[in-house]
């Protein structure tokens, strides 16, 4: 065992020792050294959670694209390339406009972006004048990818029709058919009901009934809320007809939490709370996802979410097609991710594509709970001409995108 660990401690030296003395060497060659410059534009601010274990991370995202960049870096150190990153807030409901100019100006080819549907566009519109191109890494909005789809947008966060599909598609191989749907008051939360709604018609489920649950704006954190919740979830719940499975569509972070184990009837819960379909998850260890967990554990102290592995995959989307292209130019970037030859590896099981008609990312959805990955969908017997992947989110015929 001893002899194990010094001969990888010894192995690991030894590779950043070549990564330096590439770098070294083509700095004495004099050669050029090509520097891909990225930009990760976010709109923040705190916001709370039911439970506070599920407070998002104060480097949420940022800190998936900071170890890809090094990822990239130690790559490019032998092919003459460096990869910066410059990261740049502003508030949700802020004109991105002026953040954006700032980081064009300082030479950003390419921008991450965390930003609200309406941010997004604004930005993917600016950035198409200067030739820049945007990684969606946080808007699961499925109208970006459709009626408002920019041909200068990737979108490597999945959708939120991707991820009710994924969900769906589980329910129905568990042969748990018939579904109860309760859904919050915001805008973001009916949204994600209607990507439920769709699945349940797509896939062959059944919703017996729907109720939505109004924000009051009362409390969440009380010390007696937890009894309230007790008593006020099996009542809000006791109408329902008989079903399988609760869904819950509540983004907004409201109630969902408070579902389960309260439920009228003694159900499994799934969407928002439960059972919770998503890009990734913190506890997956399958395809290699050992690897990037500990490595990513190791530079930022905690488990990879989502939307890390989101901006992790789009940092490397770009080292792939630099290293493959020899090149920091947007044109022979962008074309090469947009031709046949593209893929990526990212710990999913398989290589991702890009679907060429709305330039959606192709992936496997985590199906999990607040401990372990329980599946992933696609599943099993859901058939696709080209892609299984395509099962999953608006597939070519459905598109209403037309790439401008």
């Amino acid at each position: 065992m001893r002899y194990f660990v010094f001969s990888f401690l010894f192995v690991c030296v030894a590779a950043l020792d070549l990564v330096g003395a590439a770098a070294a060497e083509t700095a004495a060659k004099g050669q050029p050294v090509q520097t891909v410059k990225l930009g990760y534009l976010r709109a923040y601010e705190p916001q709370l959670a039911l439970s506070v274990l599920d407070v998002a991370p104060r480097d949420e995202g940022i800190a998936g694209a900071k170890v890809a960049i090094s990822d990239n870096n130690t790559t490019g150190a032998f092919l003459g390339q460096a990869f910066t990153l410059d990261l740049t807030e502003v508030k949700p409901d802020a004109d991105i406009l002026r953040a954006f100019d700032e980081m064009a100006a300082k030479g950003v080819s390419y921008i991450l972006a965390d930003l609200s549907a309406a941010q997004l566009l604004a930005l993917a519109d600016a950035a198409r004048a200067k030739n820049i191109l945007i990684f969606n890494v946080g808007a699961t909005d499925d109208r970006l990818r459709e009626e408002d789809c920019r041909a200068n947008v990737f979108h490597v966060a999945p959708t939120r029709s991707m991820l009710a599909d994924g969900l769906a598609q589980y329910l129905i191989w568990k042969q748990w058919r018939r579904w109860a749907l309760v859904f919050g008051s915001h805008e973001n939360d009916r949204l994600f009901a209607d990507a439920l709604r769709r699945a349940a018609t797509r896939f062959g489920g059944e919703i017996v009934a729907q109720k939505e649950f109004a924000d009051t704006g009362t409390a969440r954190r009380t010390d007696s809320g937890v009894v309230q919740i007790q008593r006020q979830m099996p009542v809000f719940t006791q109408g329902l007809p008989d079903h399988d499975v609760l869904l819950v569509a509540d983004e907004s972070e409201v109630f969902g939490t408070y579902v389960p184990f309260r439920t009228w009837q003694p159900r499994p819960v799934a969407g928002s709370a439960g059972l919770i379909p998503s890009a990734w998850h913190p506890a997956s260890e399958q395809w290699g996802g050992t690897q990037i967990q500990n490595r990513f554990a190791k530079a930022s102290g905690r488990r990879m979410l989502s939307k890390d592995m989101s901006a992790w995959t789009a940092v490397r989307i770009l080292g792939e097609a630099a290293t493959r292209t020899k090149s920091a130019d947007p044109d022979k970037i962008a074309g090469f991710i947009r031709s046949d030859d593209f893929s990526i590896a990212a710990f999913k099981g398989q290589k991702l594509t890009f679907r060429n008609w709305n330039w959606q990312l192709r992936q496997p959805i985590f199906l999990g709970d607040g401990r372990s990955v329980v599946s992933t969908s696609p599943q099993e017997g859901f058939l696709h001409q080209f892609s299984e992947l395509d099962t999953l989110g608006v597939d070519r015929p459905e598109t209403k995108c037309v790439l401008r």
